[in-house]
C-alpha cells in the first residue's frame, strides 16, 4: 500500500511504517506547496491510497464525498516525530480495516 506523507508530517516517520507500506513525502514527489485539492488529485493519479496529515483544517476545506483517496489527520500537541510515532499503529490498523475512502482522525 502506497502511502504519502504531507509537509505537515515530519519525513523520519515514514520508517515507522512497516514493510506493507511504500512511503514517501510530498517533497520526495516534488509536490512542496501544492495546496490540497491539487494534491489529492495527484495522489490519486500515482496510485497513493491515503494521505497522512498533521492538517487539522482539511476536512473542512475538501468535500467529503468527492475525495480521491482517504485522508488520515494525525492529532498532536505538536508535529514532532516523538508525539506522531506513537500513533503510527492507529494509523496502520486504521488503513488495514477502512475500506471507504473518507477523512479520518486519529490521536494519541
Amino acid at each position: 500500500m502506497e502511502l504519502l506523507l504531507d509537509e505537515s508530517i515530519p519525513r523520519q516517520l515514514a520508517t515507522s511504517f512497516g514493510e506493507a507500506f511504500e512511503v514517501f513525502t510530498v517533497a520526495e514527489m516534488g509536490w512542496s506547496g501544492t495546496a490540497n485539492g491539487a494534491l489529492l488529485r495527484l495522489a490519486k493519479e500515482h496510485d497513493f491510497e491515503a494521505l497522512i496529515t498533521a492538517d487539522r483544517g482539511i476536512a473542512h476545506q475538501q468535500n467529503p464525498n468527492t475525495l480521491p483517496i482517504k485522508v488520515v489527520v494525525m492529532i498532536a500537541h505538536r508535529t514532532r516525530l516523538q508525539e506522531l510515532q506513537p500513533m503510527v499503529a492507529a494509523v496502520v490498523e486504521l488503513l488495514q480495516n477502512q475500506t471507504s475512502i473518507g477523512v479520518y482522525h486519529v490521536a494519541v
